[in-house]
C-alpha cells in the first residue's frame, strides 16, 4: 500500500472503531449523571440553518461541516479560499477574479461570461449568484455551514456540488461588541469590529460591523514596479432586528464592500506546446518573466510578473436582505427577500510579456439580482413537513475586450504573410451583451416516524428557469462580427429520499438518494449554442454520533454520483472561449471525520477523504493533438478530430486529503489563559483541466498553520501570534491553458505564501 493509502486507512480506522463501540452502549434508562451530561450536550447543539428544518448538526442526516466564529478572522478563515483547508473534499481557487469552488470534484469549470458555479453560495439563506462576488471576504460571522452533495430539493438551481451558507452575527438584547487589529508581514493591516445592542429593549436591536483590509503584494510586476496580488478593501454591514410580537421577528441586513488594487493576477507558469521563443511576446521582441530571470542567472519567482499590463482589480457590491419569521413552535413560516448589486473590472495580460502583443484582457461584469423565498415547517407529531417556493431574477451585463494591437505583425512573422503591420491595431476580440435570468422553484418534503428511532423522508422540487441573451461577438482578425442573441428555458423535478435510524447509543445512521439540477447556460456574447442543464443522481450512506460525555465525535459518509451533461469550459482551436456538455461522469468516495477531547482543555480533530472522479464519456478538442512529444488520446468514434478523454480525472478532484487539527488551552489561574492551536493539511495531486497534463497540475503538498493566543482573566482582551503556510509552500490555486493564439501557455493563480502576524482583540 502507498503512503497516501496508509494514511487514509489509518484515519478511517481511528474514526470508525469508536463508532462501533457507540453501537454497543446500554439502552437502559440513563443515570442521573448521564441525564445531566445529556442536558449539557443539548445546550451545546448547533442548529444548521441551511437545511431550513431547525435541526441540530448532530441530528442532520447529511455530510455537513460547520465553522464557528472562533475560527474566522485574521490568522484563520479569512475568505473563501481558506475553506479548502478546513472542510473535507472542498477545493477553492480563483481565475480572472472569479471564485472556483469544488465539492467532491464538482464546481465551476467554465471561464466564459455568465457562467454559474455548481456550489450555491448563500448569505443568511439568500443566494449570492455571482462567483466573483463570493471573494469579498468574511467578517463578523456567526458560523459558516458547508453542505456537501447535491441539494436539489431545498435549493434547486446551482447546488449540484453543494451549498455554502454564511450566517452573519445577529443583534443582541444587550450592548456588546468587539475590536480586532492585526499587523503582519507584507505590511498587512486588518481592522475589524462590531458594536450592537438594544434600541428599544428586546423589541428593537441593532448591530454595525466593518472591516478594513490592506497589504502589500505577494509579488511585483517587475516591468511596471507595481504590486501583484496585493489587497486594499473595506466592507461595512448593518443589521436591524425587530421582535414585533413574541412569535414574529424581522431581521434586516444591509452590507457594502469595495476593493481597488492589483489582486487576482494572471501568473505565467511556462509554455506547453509552443516553444517560448515563438510566443507572441518574444517573437515580437519582448521578454517573459523566464527571459527576465534567465538574463540575471537567477531562479524564476512565479509570484512576480514581467508584463506591460498591470493586474487591475476594481470591484464593489451592495446587498439588502430581509428575513421575516413567524414561529408558533410546531409551525414556522419564513420569508427571505434579497436584493444584490455587483460590479467589477479586471485586467490581465494574456501575452505574458513586457510588450503589447494583443494580450490586454479587459473583463467587465455588472449584475443586479432579486430573490424571494417563502418556506414553512410543521411538526405534526409523527409527521413533520417542510415546503416552500422561491423566485429569482438577475440582469447581467458582461464584456471581454481584447485589443488586437500588433496581431498582424505577429501573423507576418509566424506565417510569412505580408499584412500591413497595423492592420488589426484598431480591432478587438470582443464578447459583449446581457443575459436575463428568471427562475422559479416549488418544493416540499415530509418525514414520518416509522418507529421512535426510524424515520423516512420523501420530497421533491419543481425547477423552472429561463435565460435570454442579447449580445454580439466580434473577432476582427478572423472576420467575425455576429449577433449572439439566443434564449433557453428548462425545467426539472429533483426528488429526495432519506432513511434514518437512531441507535440506542445515540448514533445516527442514514441512507439517501437525491437528484441535483444545474440549469442550462446562455453565455454572454458567445458563439456557443445554448448549453444543456447538467443533472446528477447521488447515492449516499452515512453515520454521525457523539459519546454522551462529548469526549468523542465521529462521522463518515460514502457516496456515488452519476452525472450527465456535465458543463465544461475551455478555449477552442480558434482561440474562442467555449462551454460544452461533457457526456457523462461518475464520482464516488469516502469521507471520515473524528473529534477527540482527551481532556477538558484539549481537542483533536482529524479528517480523511478518498475521491475517485472520472469522465465516463467525453470527447473534446485537445491543444496538443498530433504533437509526438506530448501524451495523446484515442480519437473519438463520433468525430476523429476530437480526443476521447474517458477515464480522465475531473478537474479540482484530489484523490486523497488528510487534515489534523489540535487545540490546547493552558489555564493560568488569575493570570488568564493561553490557547495553542496548530493544523496540518495534506492534499494529493490535482489536475486543473480535463486533459490531466502536468502543465495544469498541482503536485501533492502539505500546508501547516499555527497560533498562540493569550487571553485576559475575564476574556475581555487578547493578543495572538499566528502563522499560515508556515513552510512557505508554493501552491497553485488554479491554472488554465490559454488560447492557441497565445501559444497555449499555462497561466493561473496562486495560494498565498507564508504569512504571519499579531492580532490584538478587545471584547465588550
Amino acid at each position: 500500500m502507498s503512503f497516501k493509502g496508509a494514511v487514509f486507512a489509518s484515519t478511517a480506522v481511528i474514526a470508525l472503531i469508536p463508532a462501533g463501540q457507540a453501537f454497543a452502549q446500554d439502552s437502559d434508562a440513563p443515570t442521573e449523571d448521564q441525564a445531566d451530561e445529556n442536558e449539557v450536550a443539548a445546550e451545546n447543539k448547533v442548529v444548521i440553518t441551511a437545511t431550513k428544518t431547525g435541526v441540530s448538526l448532530q441530528d442532520t442526516a447529511a455530510a455537513i461541516s460547520l465553522i464557528d466564529s472562533s475560527s474566522i478572522g485574521a490568522g484563520g478563515i479569512e475568505n473563501a479560499g481558506d475553506l479548502s483547508a478546513e472542510v473535507p473534499n472542498l477545493s477553492v481557487g480563483d481565475q480572472f477574479g472569479v471564485n472556483r469552488t469544488f465539492i467532491r470534484g464538482i464546481g465551476l469549470t467554465s471561464i466564459d461570461l455568465g457562467a454559474d458555479g455548481a456550489v450555491a453560495f448563500l448569505q443568511n439563506g439568500a443566494i449570492n449568484s455571482r462567483p466573483a462576488a463570493q471573494l469579498s471576504g468574511f467578517y463578523d460571522i456567526a458560523q459558516i455551514e458547508v453542505l456537501r452533495g447535491p441539494q436539489g430539493t431545498t435549493y434547486g438551481r446551482g447546488a449540484t456540488g453543494g451549498v455554502i451558507n454564511i450566517v452573519t452575527a445577529r443583534p443582541t438584547e444587550y450592548f456588546e461588541g468587539y475590536a480586532r487589529a492585526s499587523y503582519g508581514n507584507y505590511n498587512a493591516v486588518t481592522l475589524e469590529g462590531a458594536v450592537g445592542g438594544p434600541i428599544a429593549g428586546d423589541k428593537l436591536m441593532f448591530r454595525v460591523a466593518g472591516k478594513y483590509d490592506r497589504r502589500d503584494g505577494y509579488g511585483t510586476n517587475l516591468f511596471t514596479g507595481n504590486p501583484i496580488d496585493n489587497r486594499d478593501a473595506y466592507a461595512v454591514r448593518g443589521s436591524l432586528q425587530s421582535n414585533i410580537t413574541p412569535d414574529l421577528e424581522l431581521l434586516i441586513v444591509a452590507d457594502h464592500f469595495k476593493e481597488d488594487d492589483f489582486n487576482y493576477a494572471f501568473h505565467y507558469f511556462g509554455p506547453t506546446v509552443t516553444p517560448e521563443a515563438q510566443l507572441p511576446g518574444p517573437l515580437l521582441g519582448g521578454d517573459t518573466i523566464n527571459d527576465y530571470y534567465a538574463a540575471r542567472g537567477e531562479p524564476v519567482n512565479y509570484r512576480n510578473l514581467y508584463s506591460d499590463e498591470d493586474a487591475i482589480n476594481d470591484r464593489k457590491g451592495t446587498s439588502v436582505t430581509g428575513i421575516l419569521t413567524l414561529d408558533k413552535g410546531a409551525f414556522t413560516v419564513t420569508s427571505t427577500t434579497a436584493y444584490r448589486k455587483f460590479e467589477r473590472f479586471n485586467r490581465d495580460d494574456l501575452d505574458v510579456s513586457d510588450i503589447n502583443a494583443f494580450g490586454r484582457n479587459d473583463y467587465t461584469e455588472d449584475s443586479e439580482s432579486f430573490s424571494q423565498e417563502v418556506s414553512f415547517t410543521a411538526d405534526l407529531g409523527a409527521l413533520s413537513l417542510l415546503g416552500g417556493a422561491m423566485y429569482f431574477e438577475e440582469d447581467l451585463f458582461g464584456e471581454v475586450r481584447v485589443p488586437t494591437v500588433n496581431q498582424a505583425q505577429y501573423l507576418n512573422l509566424l506565417l510569412g504573410t505580408n499584412l500591413p503591420p497595423d492592420l488589426y491595431d484598431d480591432g478587438f476580440y470582443l464578447q459583449r451583451g446581457t443575459v436575463k435570468t428568471k427562475a422559479v422553484g416549488v418544493y416540499g418534503e415530509g418525514t414520518i416516524e416509522i418507529t421512535p428511532d426510524l424515520s423516512f423522508t420523501a420530497g421533491a422540487r419543481y425547477n423552472w428557469e429561463k435565460r435570454t441573451g442579447l449580445g454580439r461577438f466580434s473577432f476582427d482578425s478572423q472576420g467575425i462580427d455576429i449577433p449572439t442573441d439566443k434564449s433557453g428555458d428548462w425545467d426539472a423535478i429533483t426528488p429526495k429520499f432519506v432513511l434514518e435510524y437512531q441507535t440506542p447509543g445515540g448514533t445516527l445512521l442514514y441512507g439517501k438518494v437525491t437528484k441535483g439540477f444545474k440549469s442550462g447556460v446562455v453565455n454572454i456574447g458567445s458563439v456557443n449554442d445554448v448549453i444543456d442543464p447538467e443533472n446528477v443522481w447521488s447515492y449516499e450512506i452515512g453515520v454521525r454520533g457523539e459519546t454522551a460525555d462529548r469526549t468523542f465525535g465521529y462521522s463518515a459518509a460514502a457516496f456515488y454520483y452519476d452525472y450527465t451533461n456535465l458543463q465544461v469550459g475551455y478555449v477552442n482551436e480558434n482561440s474562442i472561449v467555449e462551454t460544452i456538455n461533457a457526456a457523462s461522469a461518475r464520482n464516488y468516495g469516502v469521507e471520515v471525520e473524528a473529534t477527540i477531547r482527551p481532556e477538558e482543555n484539549t481537542t483533536l480533530r482529524i479528517f480523511g477523504t478518498y475521491l475517485n472522479a472520472k469522465y465516463t464519456d467525453f470527447c473534446n478538442g485537445y491543444y496538443a493533438a498530433g504533437d509526438p512529444s506530448r501524451r495523446q488520446f484515442p480519437a473519438c468514434d463520433s468525430n476523429p478530430a476530437l480526443s476521447d478523454l474517458s477515464g480522465n480525472r475531473l478537474a479540482n478532484a484530489p484523490e486523497f486529503t488528510v487534515a489534523i487539527f489540535a487545540d490546547h488551552r493552558i489555564e493560568l489561574g488569575d493570570n488568564g489563559s493561553i490557547d495553542l492551536a496548530a493544523d496540518l493539511n495534506f492534499q494529493d495531486d490535482v489536475f486543473f483541466t480535463e486533459f490531466n497534463n502536468r502543465d495544469a497540475q498541482q503536485s501533492a503538498f502539505a500546508m501547516a498553520n499555527a497560533s498562540i493566543t493569550y487571553r485576559s482573566p475575564d476574556d475581555s482582551w487578547s493578543v495572538a501570534v499566528w502563522g499560515k503556510n508556515i513552510t512557505d509552500e508554493f501552491v497553485l490555486a488554479n491554472t488554465i491553458i490559454a488560447a492557441p493564439l497565445y501559444g497555449s501557455v499555462s497561466v493561473g493563480s496562486l495560494r498565498p505564501p507564508r504569512t504571519y502576524g499579531v492580532t490584538l482583540g478587545y471584547d465588550f
